[in-house]
């Protein structure tokens, strides 16, 4: 005996159809409240996107025609010199801000969860910096760091130390890149940190106090693998961000003097608009998302060994 699959659907039970119809009101729902953010974002960041995967695979100086040129945009910054050098300033960015932003963002979490007079003033106080804008602080940081009577020249010399021409020298243009960024983004550390800090039972460090825990140990035995989801945060967003560093380099030192602290989205903006290879321009963002990519790949995957979920 052969069943019509039409005469099967027909005689569905009604409470099917009705979770069916329900389901699909829902998604319905879902994605009217979801257009408004989902259509500007395929809109301006995947539709961009896109264009420039295009846009790589040709060489373009955003007057003339198109022409297609294939890999050869890859393969050419792959055998780069100067490809090379923006990476290598870009990673000597990193190393040198991670350990800055993340130290000090955690020393101001500690200090500032303790019971003190005005503690809401000083966090409102230090995370005030997040929400400037990056041409303020860089232009703030440049005069303070300024060879010539700077702030900082002022004291060192005041002092009888010795004054560097911070952004004017290519051995100190991107510490000073460093310093000023370090300086804006403690704020953003340490509320992250405050979050997990308080998250943390404080019964916990009762009873490591009873059991004879010192400050110290309770801090390496407690604090740190309790705020490790926090630290792994951070650390991914400090990446992040540190690879795609710009605003401050741009205002600062303009990448130099002679090309000394210009990092990768420096030279992507370079070769686009102001040498007119739109094509190596966007190859070389490409190249910066895959890595970006590996790196978060990489981070995800180990943060299974260290991150302590309470």
């Amino acid at each position: 005996m052969t069943i019509n699959p039409l005469s099967a659907r027909a005689g569905r039970p009604p409470a099917v159809a009705a979770i069916r119809r329900r389901k699909w009101r829902n998604r319905a729902a879902v994605a009217f409240f979801l257009a408004p953010s989902a259509i500007p974002l395929l809109l301006f960041t995947a539709g961009p996107m896109l264009s420039s995967l295009w846009i790589s695979l040709h060489s373009w100086d955003l007057i003339s025609p198109m022409r297609w040129v294939g890999l050869a945009n890859y393969t050419h910054l792959l055998g780069d010199g100067d490809t090379r050098a923006a990476f290598l300033h870009t990673v000597y960015f990193i190393v040198g801000y991670l350990p800055l932003v993340y130290v000090g963002g955690l020393a101001l979490a500690l200090a500032l969860n303790r019971r003190m007079r005005g503690r809401s003033i000083l966090r409102s106080v230090y995370f005030l910096p997040v929400v400037t804008s990056w041409v303020m602080v860089s232009l703030t940081w440049k005069w303070i760091l300024s060879p010539d009577g700077g702030l900082l020249n002022r004291a060192l010399a005041a002092v009888g130390l010795p004054s560097p021409d911070w952004w004017a020298s290519p051995t100190w243009a991107l510490p000073s890149v460093i310093l000023a960024s370090a300086w804006k983004d403690l704020g953003f550390v340490m509320v992250i940190m405050l979050a997990g800090l308080q998250a943390i039972p404080q019964e916990l460090y009762e009873a490591a106090t009873i059991d004879g825990a010192g400050a110290w140990q309770r801090f390496r035995r407690i604090t740190l693998p309790l705020l490790s989801p926090s630290t792994y945060f951070v650390v991914l967003i400090s990446l992040i961000n540190g690879f795609q560093v710009f605003d401050q380099v741009f205002v600062m030192t303009g990448g130099g003097p002679a090309g000394s602290s210009r990092p990768v989205v420096e030279e992507v903006y370079d070769l686009s608009f102001r040498y007119g290879q739109v094509g190596t321009g966007s190859a070389l963002s490409w190249l910066l998302f895959v890595v970006i990519m590996v790196v978060t790949v990489v981070m995800t995957r180990i943060q299974r060994r260290w991150v302590t979920h309470a």
